[in-house]
């Protein structure tokens, strides 16, 4: 996000982006989310004057996150048929190759490849990771702290990965940056390939067969967690790329006050993905409820951020909304994977790309529209929009109240076998419920 603006003005010939900062870049997915890399450093833009080169690269980082939208479906799919371990290696290798690309790139069709591979690689790695976790941690509250891990660690790399591209890029060139996350890519590869193997799948293949993507999509209470998820992401997806410029006109906002607006957030975020697992752990059945308090806390945060007139004051509100999705996609992920197992089967590949496409709607519109509705109808209104969206949709999560308190005896699975198991295996797995 600081490099590809600035390198693409000096591709062009222009030195790089000397003019004053135009709104910082769009960003991909979640999440949980998922989802996906978020960015908390926006991006030096060339001045507003060049239009054209602003809407291109709009649409380089929203590639990502069109593309992702688009084989997610797929992907889903094919991770319930063959497993978690192979679509994640293909994932990785995909990205390190994107990476790569990144680094040796010397033309803007090369740049927007390499983007948009990134968005293949991470439709099946993203979706795959959080997908294995959900499977290797069945019960709770171990599945709610695991999949809280790897959202504070999504946080973390949004956090670190800015200012280490930023800093890399000044004082060593644009290839370091990429080829010491290409190397990353291929480190976690090898880690992935110790550590389950994906030729030692044999497991897998005595599991059932997953229910398809178009049936979980049409079921009711997974449509209001993937609106709550999309819903609670776009004040993110939408502020990053416009409040800079808003900064800069309103509160004359300088340079590293710009660059800093979104770093103390990732505290927040991690303080709510804490206590949403502890109160998880706690009360199990009220995760709906975290799901609309971080709704309500993440629109008056939105409707807030207009309201202030200096770099202190911004802070504030942007917490709230970090703390408000933290709260919403902590407890809302493992929601998805307790929904299939209650009301589907237990295989995760299909339930987590719809998560994922979620997220992936609201970071492909971020770059392309957020820009477009300041400039017609006015930051504050975007805000207030965004937020009275969120308070809004909060209470559709009241539908979520009964599921919660389902157990998974009432898989269509488990009543067909009140009868009686006739297999050994299931004879033995319900003697171990009963005990």
């Amino acid at each position: 996000v600081p490099i590809i603006p600035d390198y693409i003005a000096a591709m062009r010939g222009g030195g790089g982006a000397a003019g004053p900062s135009a709104p910082a870049g769009g960003n991909d997915s979640g999440g949980g989310s998922g989802g996906g890399n978020r960015s908390l450093l926006p991006a030096r833009y060339p001045p507003a004057s060049g239009g054209n080169e602003d809407v291109q690269i709009g649409v380089l980082f929203a590639s990502k996150a069109m593309l992702q939208l688009l084989v997610n479906p797929l992907s889903g799919t094919l991770i319930d048929r063959v497993g978690y371990e192979v679509p994640l290696l293909a994932g990785l290798g995909v990205l390190f190759l994107s990476t790569a690309t990144f680094a040796f790139a010397e033309s803007y069709g090369t740049l927007f490849a390499a983007r948009s591979l990134q968005g293949l690689g991470s439709a099946f790695a993203d979706t795959a990771g959080i997908a294995l976790i959900a499977d290797r941690y069945a019960e709770e509250p171990a599945r709610s702290r695991a999949l809280g891990t790897a959202l504070a660690c999504i946080s973390f790399g949004s956090l670190a990965a800015p200012p280490f591209g930023g800093v890399l890029y000044e004082f060593a060139g644009k290839r370091v940056p990429f080829l010491v996350l290409a190397a990353v890519c291929l480190l976690d590869g090898l880690l992935l390939l110790g550590l389950a193997p994906p030729w030692a799948g044999g497991a897998r293949a005595n599991m059932p067969v997953g229910t398809p993507i178009h049936r979980l999509m049409a079921d009711p209470y997974i449509a209001v967690v993937a609106g709550a998820l999309a819903t609670c992401n776009i004040p993110l997806a939408f502020l990053e790329p416009t409040i800079a410029n808003w900064m800069k006109e309103t509160m004359g906002a300088s340079e590293w006050e710009v660059g800093l607006t979104w770093l103390p957030a990732f505290f927040p975020h991690v303080l709510g993905v804490y206590v949403t697992v502890r109160l998880a752990a706690a009360y199990p059945h009220l995760q709906w409820f975290y799901g609309a308090l971080g709704m309500a806390v993440i629109g008056a945060s939105s409707c807030l951020v207009p309201a202030c007139r200096n770099f202190a004051q911004v802070i504030v509100p942007l917490c709230g909304i970090c703390f408000g999705i933290a709260l919403v996609d902590t407890a809302l992920l493992p929601t998805l994977a307790f929904l299939v197992d209650v009301r589907h089967v237990s295989v995760y590949g299909s339930v987590y790309a719809i998560a994922d496409i979620s997220y992936c709607v609201a970071y492909a519109l971020g770059p392309v529209v957020a820009g477009q509705i300041v400039h017609t109808m006015g930051f504050a209104q975007l805000n207030l929009g965004m937020g009275l969206a969120n308070v809004l949709y909060a209470p559709v999560l009241l539908l979520l109240k009964n599921v919660c308190q389902m157990k998974p005896s009432h898989s269509e699975r488990n009543i067909l076998l009140e009868e009686g198991p006739k297999g050994l295996y299931d004879t033995i797995k319900m003697e171990e419920g009963v005990g």
